[in-house]
């Protein structure tokens, strides 16, 4: 990420972006991270809180992520620019990582995201148990 906060979308990402009829990312923190939704996934996803999020009483949680995310377009360059206040909040430095997630990518500055995938490989064994009862493994 550059120091002005636009950080160049990977190409693979962009494809599939455009596959889905729109340039235009929801930039919503999620905890130590961030995560960018098509416009498509982000209005699904807001119309389950809307109709489910009053019974599980997540006003909260409501209020942090629909209250911080902030609608992003692609530029001529393939970049996003992530506003300061996001930044600084994820304390997203000069180096970040992009994954991609099933209906969203993450962004995670790069020292958070190798702490997390450590956490998750050293613990990987407590994660079996769901992946059996899902029939990933047996």
């Amino acid at each position: 990420m550059d120091a002005k906060g636009r950080l160049n979308f990977p190409s693979r990402f962009r494809e599939v972006l455009r596959q889905s009829g729109s340039e235009n990312l929801m930039l919503v923190p999620w905890g130590n991270h961030l995560r960018a939704y098509p416009v498509s996934e982000w209005e699904a996803l807001e119309t389950k809180l809307l109709t489910q999020g009053g019974e599980n009483r997540i006003s909260s949680f409501f209020r942090y992520v629909v209250g911080g995310a902030v609608e992003c377009t692609l530029d001529k360059q393939g970049r996003i620019l992530i506003p300061p206040d996001l930044r600084n909040d994820l304390s997203l430095g000069k180096d970040v990582t992009v994954t991609g997630m099933l209906d969203w990518v993450e962004i995670w500055d790069k020292e958070a995201w190798i702490a997390e995938t450590k956490s998750t490989r050293d613990n990987f064994v407590e994660h079996e148990a769901s992946l059996s009862r899902m029939g990933i493994i047996s």
